[in-house]
C-alpha cells in the first residue's frame, strides 16, 4: 500500500497589516511551501504592498476581496482556495507581528506526526497583551470548554494553527459560519463536536510597537457572545453524541 501524501501550505489573512508583511515572507521562504495570502479589502497602500510581494515570490497566491468582509471569511476564503490547489494542510497565520516565527517548524512537525489532529497554539503573554484582550480571552476559554464538553482546546483564538483540510472543509460546508472574529473559536468547536483531536503547542505571544490590532472590544466581544450562545444550543442537541464521543475515549485510553 502506497503512504498517504500530505501538502502543506501556508494560509495569511491581511486586513491593513503592512508592517511585518515583509519580515513574515522572509520566514517562509526557506520552507518552499505555498503561500495563500487572503487581501480582505485592504486599502490602498497594503493591497499595493501584497500585489508587490505577490509578483516577486513565486510561492505566493493572492486571493482579494473587493470589501472587507471579516477575518473568519478571510481565513475560509483560504482554506477553500487552499483546497483547490490540492493541499492537505495549511498552517495560518497572522500577520501582525504578534506569532513567534521561530516556531513555524514545530507546528508543521507535530502536525506531520499527527496529520489528522487541529494543531493549535497556546499563548505564553509578555506584558505587552492588553488586560482587557487578556481577561476577555478567559471568559471565551470557559465558554469553549462548555460548549465543547472539552479541556482539550486551551485557547481558541490564537491564530496560528494548522488546519486538516478534509475535516475542517466538511464542517465548513455543514453549517454557517461567523464572519468576524468569532470564527476562530466556532471552528474549533465545532471540530471537536466531530471528535477531531487537538494538540496545543505552547508559543510566546507579543503585542509589537507597530501593530495594528482590528478587535474592537465592545464590537467583537459582542459578536463572539452571540457565537458561544449559539454554539450553546447546537451543543445541547448533540449531548447524546458528545458523551458517547467521551466515554469511546474513555474506554480506549
Amino acid at each position: 500500500m502506497n503512504p498517504v501524501i500530505f501538502k502543506y501550505g501556508f494560509i495569511i489573512p491581511v486586513y491593513n497589516h503592512p508592517h511585518y508583511l515583509v519580515a513574515l515572507l522572509q520566514s517562509l521562504a526557506p520552507f518552499k511551501l505555498p503561500i495563500v495570502m487572503v487581501n480582505d479589502g485592504s486599502e490602498a497602500q497594503c493591497t499595493q504592498i501584497l500585489r508587490e510581494l505577490a509578483a516577486q515570490y513565486t510561492d505566493i497566491v493572492l486571493v482579494e476581496h473587493a470589501q472587507n468582509q471579516g477575518k473568519g471569511q478571510a481565513v475560509v476564503t483560504g482554506l477553500r482556495t487552499a483546497e483547490q490547489m490540492g493541499l492537505s494542510h495549511t498552517l495560518q497565520l497572522d500577520c501582525d507581528g504578534q506569532h513567534d516565527w521561530n516556531d513555524i517548524a514545530k507546528f508543521l512537525e507535530i502536525s506531520q506526526q499527527n496529520p489528522n489532529a487541529m494543531v493549535i497554539g497556546q499563548p505564553i503573554f509578555d506584558d505587552t497583551v492588553p488586560k482587557g484582550r487578556l481577561y476577555g480571552r478567559y471568559a471565551t476559554h470557559i465558554w469553549v470548554w462548555i460548549n465543547s464538553l472539552s479541556f482539550e482546546i486551551k485557547d481558541s483564538m490564537c491564530g496560528f494553527r494548522v488546519y486538516p483540510l478534509k475535516p475542517t472543509l466538511a464542517v465548513l460546508n455543514s453549517a454557517k459560519f461567523q464572519a468576524g472574529m468569532g470564527f476562530d473559536s466556532e471552528i474549533l468547536v465545532r471540530l471537536k463536536w466531530e471528535n477531531i483531536s487537538f494538540l496545543n503547542v505552547p508559543t510566546k505571544v507579543i503585542y509589537p510597537e507597530h501593530g495594528i490590532s482590528h478587535f474592537n472590544l465592545w464590537r467583537d466581544n459582542w459578536g463572539i457572545s452571540k457565537v458561544h450562545s449559539r454554539l450553546f444550543a447546537g451543543m445541547l442537541l448533540r449531548l447524546p453524541k458528545l458523551i458517547r464521543h467521551k466515554i469511546q475515549s474513555s474506554t480506549h485510553d
